[in-house]
């Protein structure tokens, strides 16, 4: 086994596989209220191909944790066929999905019993007006519920990922803490990104990671002793709670624009149609479906991915003035 490194040193052991783009809401910050041109059936991957890649990953490049993204991955009528081929595989990786939680009411045992771990689900706010308008779908209450339904399936600790935007909904963070702390979720804010669809992404109007921390003052906050390792996010105790596990409560903030992390990336990233991007900022990728769909050896398939990875740069550069967003938005990329 040869792993992903790269000329800095790093090593890729998170493989984020993205299933789909299309997604069932247009949330106003990923893209415009009339959607996208989604990708055409035929270039996407199958999903033996997926299984295929996966394994690959597993088996021959050292890849330890998968996390499967979109678009919207709930929509991808072969998901729980998926994550049980995954589960099958020696070593078994550790197996998350990010979704943004309509259809996890219905999905989250069928695929607890297929081998998922755990799940991300994003949330902006609470307020069923502000939740509609954000994401021009009024689909609140089926979060909602695929969130409970996901912690009675024991896909733990159920996680939840907020935006917080400017004159938008920058006043909810201690109410969406309170909400994660009522109900046993853990909390992680993330900085808005450049990656929407509209190319309108304003670093100015953006709220930084420590307005993200003022704003939770009330909580008494505690710098978190344990070390974050390779994760995105810095954590933080919240005193006097515990999670559903007993364990201390703690709410994180992913910094990836003010206190970027680039340094400990441990992350390969595979679209929907069998491209391998070694940043999600990336401007370029390397194609392994052509390569899978010509009839490819593993060995092959392996190493042009190590390849792919090895001239990953130090950092994604969004500070550079002569930085350029990637030419895909973030539902095409996968989270």
């Amino acid at each position: 086994m040869i792993p992903l490194a790269d000329r800095f040193g790093r090593v890729a052991t998170d493989l984020r596989v993205s299933l789909t783009d299309r997604c069932n809401l247009r949330c106003t910050y990923c893209m415009p209220e009339e959607g996208l041109a989604w990708m055409p059936r035929e270039q996407q991957l199958t999903d033996d191909e997926v299984g295929r890649l996966i394994r690959i990953a597993v088996e021959m490049l050292g890849v330890r944790d998968v996390r499967f993204t979109g678009g919207e991955p709930l929509l991808r009528r072969g998901l729980v066929g998926i994550v049980r081929a995954a589960a099958s595989l020696s070593p078994r990786p550790d197996l998350m999905l990010t979704t943004n939680g309509i259809g996890l009411e219905r999905l989250a045992g069928p695929l607890r019993e297929a081998g998922l771990d755990r799940v991300n689900v994003s949330l902006d706010t609470l307020d069923p007006v502000r939740f509609q308008a954000l994401t021009r779908r009024d689909r609140l209450d089926d979060v909602l519920r695929g969130l409970a339904a996901a912690a009675a399936a024991g896909l733990t600790p159920v996680k939840i990922n907020t935006v917080l935007m400017r004159g938008i909904n920058d006043d909810e963070a201690p109410a969406l803490l309170r909400f994660a702390l009522d109900h046993g979720y853990q909390l992680r804010f993330i900085e808005q990104m450049p990656l929407d669809a509209q190319h309108q992404w304003d670093r100015h109007t953006m709220v930084t990671a420590d307005e993200i921390l003022a704003s939770l003052s009330p909580y008494g906050l505690l710098p978190d002793l344990v070390s974050r390792g390779t994760a995105p996010a810095e954590t933080w105790l919240v005193p006097g709670h515990v999670d559903a596990a007993g364990e201390p409560a703690r709410v994180g903030v992913i910094g990836s624009v003010t206190r970027p992390f680039c340094g400990d990336c441990d992350r390969t990233r595979l679209t929907a149609d069998g491209q391998v991007r070694d940043c999600l900022f990336a401007r370029e990728e390397s194609d392994l479906r052509k390569l899978l769909r010509d009839g490819a050896p593993d060995a092959e398939v392996a190493e042009a991915w190590r390849v792919a990875m090895s001239g990953k740069r130090a950092g994604h550069g969004i500070d550079d003035p002569a930085f350029l967003q990637p030419t895909r938005p973030m539902s095409a990329i996968g989270g």
